[in-house]
């Protein structure tokens, strides 16, 4: 008895017509069940990944990548600490900046803002978005000393701003009069609007000159920190920690893993639940193998008896239905990655066609951040996937291929 026998005996039984059009059709519905989940797993994974990737971009084209500060809320001497830490391999460009909570009001509108004290050169290269994402005026229209802002599109359409409006901006450090402390008032005038589509900065972040803001302050020559951009945003972590050795006590140095590791850790467990809910669809494809396996043992029972009568031993029976499940899981699962892959290279192109066909907007412009698939393929998550699906169809098919190498002759052939 060779060792391919049951190899080429399991495929036979896949290949055959089933006396039982049953078995025949669950057999179908677990290799589609199998061939949908991994399909959707993929593609649903691929667009979270690209949507992470989107989301990503945009905080990091308005935040910094690496932001160096004093522990005391201020530096000073920022210069010499500029050209020291531009020297590092890693960092792209730096630029200072004064950072400050504040209200800005126009007529009877007053909303609470966060203030923003930029050279614009420098700027633009550590947060090209800015610059990129201007509605109206340019980032270069912040001059020193003319007191002028850049507004987000929502915080200015709020306060009915545009630009050459006049508004009002409160800061919280006030000064001491003979009237008691008074709030510092100063009148900017609008020089220009962006607008990055995400709410958190477009409805609460405005520009000025970093002289300006030093006034407006009372800091001196003293600035709240310098933004770092790096060539590689995941060296960050890195940078971080080697900054914090060689500049020693007296600084603070936070990347932005850390100044937004709730967003992107809520990201993660929402990508984690949503591969277990799609992988749920997977193990029932694998569950409806053992139904399907268990109906052929029981039609095959003769068969099986017949040639434990010609001397196959139990193991080589249990690889004949082993083989006939795995099959099975197999080709849906190649199917499943097949699709799910060349669905997940050009779901930026399905989508619009689907939307154009049947005349609707899966994510309105007006309504959601992102209005388009992004998406992302990982090739890890692909053998991940097509891996765990494969492993999952070989096990369900160890019970029933058990059960069929228990079979007695006897038995079996008593009443044929």
């Amino acid at each position: 008895m060779t060792r391919s026998l049951p190899f080429f005996i399991g495929l036979r039984y896949t290949r055959a017509k089933r006396r039982n059009h049953f078995i025949s059709f669950i057999s179908l519905t677990s290799m589609l069940g199998i061939t949908l989940g991994v399909w959707a797993l993929i593609t649903v994974l691929s667009v979270m990944n690209g949507f992470e990737r989107e989301l990503r971009g945009r905080i990091l084209g308005v935040a910094s990548h690496v932001t160096v500060s004093g522990e005391g809320g201020w530096l000073s001497d920022w210069q010499a600490l500029q050209k020291r830490i531009s020297a590092e391999p890693k960092v792209q460009a730096s630029a200072p900046f004064v950072l400050g909570q504040g209200m800005v009001t126009k007529g009877g509108e007053v909303h609470g803002a966060l203030i923003r004290g930029i050279l614009p050169g420098q700027e633009e290269r550590v947060a090209e978005m800015i610059a990129q994402s201007m509605t109206q005026g340019q980032l270069d229209n912040l001059r020193a000393g003319e007191f002028g802002i850049v507004l987000g599109r929502t915080l200015a359409f709020s306060l009915g701003a545009h630009v050459g409006s006049k508004i009002t901006v409160v800061a919280p450090r006030g000064q001491i009069t003979p009237a008691g402390l008074l709030p510092r008032l100063k009148r900017f005038t609008v020089v220009g609007v962006f607008r990055v589509n995400m709410h958190e900065y477009d409805s609460a972040l405005a520009f000025i000159h970093l002289e300006d803001a030093m006034k407006l302050y009372k800091s001196g020559s003293q600035v709240s920190g310098l933004r770092l951009t790096l060539d590689d945003v995941f060296q960050a972590p890195l940078l971080r920690r080697t900054l914090m050795q060689t500049l020693g006590q007296g600084f603070r140095v936070r990347d932005w893993t850390l100044e937004h590791a709730n967003f992107f850790r809520a990201l993660k467990i929402e990508k984690r639940v949503m591969f277990i809910i799609l992988f749920l669809i997977i193990a029932v494809a694998a569950f409806n193998i053992v139904s399907t396996l268990v109906m052929v043992v029981t039609d095959k029972q003769a068969d099986i008896a017949i040639l434990r009568t010609l001397g196959m031993s139990p193991r080589s029976v249990m690889g004949v239905f082993m083989v006939q499940g795995t099959v099975i899981g197999v080709v849906g699962t190649l199917l499943g990655g097949l699709t799910g892959v060349i669905t997940s290279l050009n779901i930026e192109t399905l989508v619009p066609f689907f939307e154009r066909l049947f005349g609707i907007e899966f994510f309105p412009a007006d309504v959601y951040v992102i209005s388009d698939f992004p998406a992302e393929l990982h090739w890890d998550d692909v053998i991940k996937i097509t891996m765990a699906s494969f492993i999952m169809s070989v096990t369900a098919t160890l019970y029933p291929a058990w059960r069929a190498s228990r079979t007695h002759p006897a038995e079996a052939l008593r009443y044929e």
